[in-house]
């Protein structure tokens, strides 16, 4: 175990969805395709604002991977985008 994998649907026109992992990983990442959003924006006069909005889901094996741990990676992921 150990193997980490990749899967991308937004050129197909999903948003977000989840995956299951193959057999012999340890984490699948499913990443969405990128979405326009209106959201709350109090500091503009308008009150709200476009935003670029990508879903991506991470399954992890709990044998190897322990939930909180897959949390605190998305966290630390979120940072890069």
């Amino acid at each position: 175990m150990g193997t980490f994998t990749i899967s991308n649907l937004g050129m197909y026109g999903v948003t977000n969805f989840s995956a299951v992992i193959y057999p012999e990983q340890s984490a699948l990442l499913a990443i969405g395709g990128i979405e326009t959003r209106i959201l709350p924006a109090p500091d503009s006069p308008k009150g709200f604002r476009h935003s670029s909005v990508l879903n991506v889901t991470l399954s992890c094996d709990h044998r190897v991977i322990d939930g909180a741990v897959g949390a605190q990676w998305l966290q630390e992921f979120k940072q890069f985008l």
